[in-house]
C-alpha cells in the first residue's frame, strides 16, 4: 500500500492515460497492422511488398524531421506513411483513406482489463473523469465514453504528454483545480512525473504485465502512489467503501 502523504484529499476528478493503462496497447497494434496488411494485399499489392517495419521506420523519421509540428500526432502520421508509401510504389494515393480507416477502426478493438469497466462505473459516480492521451484511441469507438466527461488527445488540442498543457486542459474539461484532480497513469515520465509538475496529484499504475522503469526521481520530492490494478487503487481513495 502507498504511503498516505502521496495522495491528498479531496479529490474531485480524475484524468486516465488511456493506452497500457486499461488496456494493453502492444497486441491491439500489431492486430490493426496485420488487418492493414492483408487489406493492401488486396487493393495496393506493390505498397503491400513495400511496407515493411523498417520502410515504416524511415518513413516515419523523414515526417518527424519534415513535419516537427505533427510530431504529437500519430493519425497524421499514419495517413501520410501510407500515402507516400503507395506514391513510392506508383499506386493511387487516394487509398490511403480508406487504408488508414482500415487500421484505425482495428486499433479500436482492445481488450479491456478486467478491472476497467467496474472501476470506472464506481468512480463516474464519485468524480469527473477525463481521458487523455497521446494516441488515438477513440473512447466513444471502445465503448468507455459513458464513464468519461471529456477526452483531451493529442492530436485535437496540438500538443502532448509530457506538455503541462495537456493536463491543464483535461483540469479545464473537468472544471477541477490542478491540486484536486489525481492522474493515473502507466508511463512514469508521461504521467506520473509530468502531472506531478503540471501541478496535478498522481498515481502510477504498474500493470504486472508491462515493464516498467524505476522511478528516478519525483516532481517535487515526495512519494509516489503505485498500485498494481485499478480495484487497488479504488480500495486505497475509498478505504470505507
Amino acid at each position: 500500500m502507498p504511503p498516505s502523504s502521496a495522495i491528498s484529499r479531496p479529490i474531485h476528478a480524475i484524468t486516465l492515460d488511456l493506452d497500457d493503462t486499461l488496456w494493453p496497447v502492444l497486441p491491439t497494434l500489431l492486430k490493426a497492422e496485420q488487418v492493414l496488411q492483408d487489406w493492401l494485399a488486396v487493393h495496393a499489392p506493390a505498397t503491400a511488398a513495400r511496407y515493411t517495419t523498417p520502410n515504416r521506420q524511415r518513413l516515419r523519421q523523414t515526417l518527424l524531421a519534415e513535419h516537427p509540428e505533427h510530431a504529437h500526432d500519430m493519425s497524421w502520421l499514419r495517413h501520410e506513411m501510407l500515402r507516400r508509401s503507395l506514391i513510392e510504389a506508383n499506386e493511387p494515393a487516394a487509398l490511403a483513406d480508406p487504408a488508414f480507416e482500415v487500421f484505425l477502426s482495428t486499433r479500436q478493438q482492445v481488450t479491456l482489463y478486467p478491472d476497467v469497466a467496474p472501476v470506472l462505473e464506481r468512480w463516474s459516480r464519485r468524480y469527473r473523469l477525463v481521458a487523455v492521451t497521446n494516441g488515438n484511441a477513440d473512447i466513444a469507438a471502445i465503448g468507455l465514453d459513458r464513464y468519461f466527461h471529456d477526452c483531451v488527445s493529442a492530436h485535437r488540442i496540438g500538443f502532448s504528454k509530457p506538455d503541462p498543457r495537456m493536463f491543464h486542459e483535461a483540469c479545464r474539461a473537468a472544471g477541477t483545480a490542478p491540486a484536486a484532480t489525481l492522474h493515473v497513469g502507466d508511463d512514469w515520465l508521461l504521467d506520473v512525473r509530468a502531472a506531478r509538475l503540471a501541478g496535478l496529484q498522481a498515481a502510477w499504475l504498474k500493470r504486472p504485465d508491462l515493464k516498467h522503469p524505476q522511478a528516478a526521481d519525483t516532481a517535487d520530492g515526495g512519494e509516489v502512489a503505485a498500485f498494481e490494478n485499478l480495484h487497488a487503487m479504488d480500495a486505497f481513495l475509498h478505504p470505507d467503501g
